[in-house]
């Protein structure tokens, strides 16, 4: 392979790992514009030095990137007052460190248990340890309410399942926009999870967005089938986003991780 074909070819796995860069450091912080600037500094790193990529596929090379970065500046998360974003620094302040960065790494982004280690400086035992560690402290620090927007029956009585199975209270499932906002309101959630089309061609952006108007702050988890779309950087997106098809390992972290936040970044269509 030529010179100019093999920087090409570094260029496309860069592109393509990009939208995915962007959904782990958004979740590393907790919010979308701080992880994106960490997201943008790893490509910088990157494209200004390709010596960084000599030891590892370009993929796990650019997250690598992104973690020394960010913790480099000491790993910063979205900070808040009071609230829920107060409760989620207690949270984060009790867990062991690098845990929960490790858990994002091996269930959302699917890395293997050597490639979490490579990323994060370690071995590979102790990257199993911490994975370990992470599921155990983040099932026992927090709990609490999640309402479910999906309109595929079979879906949702599985995320229904899981959430449950983790000791949350499930206060039900809305098939449409309108569902949505009704049972929100009757029950107000702590958390949700939404899918992005419903069974009336409705929204779960725009359903979300009404419950946010009228309820206020609460942490929200997207789902969709074709996350790279809500990806992009260019305008309001979500913090939290999982991939279908998920695994119940993915819906689990996800929702841990969203309970530590109060990130309530949507879209705005």
């Amino acid at each position: 392979m030529t010179e100019a074909n093999a920087t090409r070819s570094v260029s496309d796995e860069l592109g393509a790992s990009l939208p995915y860069l962007r959904r782990f450091a958004r979740a590393m912080t907790g919010s979308q514009s701080s992880g994106d600037t960490f997201a943008a500094a790893a490509l910088e790193a990157i494209l200004t030095d390709r010596s960084i990529l000599d030891d590892v596929d370009t993929k796990t090379g650019v997250f690598r990137a992104l973690y020394r970065i960010w913790s480099s500046a000491g790993a910063p998360v979205e900070q808040g007052e009071s609230g829920l974003k107060a409760k989620a620094q207690r949270h984060l302040a009790r867990l062991t460190d690098n845990s929960r960065e490790a858990l994002l790494l091996h269930t959302i982004e699917g890395f293997s248990l050597a490639e979490v280690a490579t990323i994060i400086g370690i071995d590979d035992t102790e990257a199993r340890q911490l994975v370990d560690i992470a599921r155990r402290e983040m099932a026992d620090a927090v709990s609490g309410s999640v309402m479910i927007i999906e309109d595929e029956a079979i879906i949702a009585m599985d995320i229904e399942s899981i959430v449950a199975d983790m000791g949350h209270r499930v206060t039900g499932i809305a098939r449409t926009r309108d569902e949505a906002v009704k049972l929100g309101n009757a029950d107000r959630p702590d958390l949700i999870l939404a899918d992005i089309q419903l069974a009336d061609n409705s929204s779960g952006i725009d359903a979300v967005n009404d419950l946010m108007s009228q309820l206020g702050d609460r942490p929200v988890i997207f789902i969709t089938a074709f996350p790279e779309r809500l990806l992009t950087g260019d305008k309001h997106e979500p913090a939290f986003l999982i991939s279908k098809p998920y695994t119940e390992d993915q819906v689990m972290s996800a929702v841990s991780q969203a309970m530590f936040f109060s990130s309530t970044e949507t879209l705005k269509v």
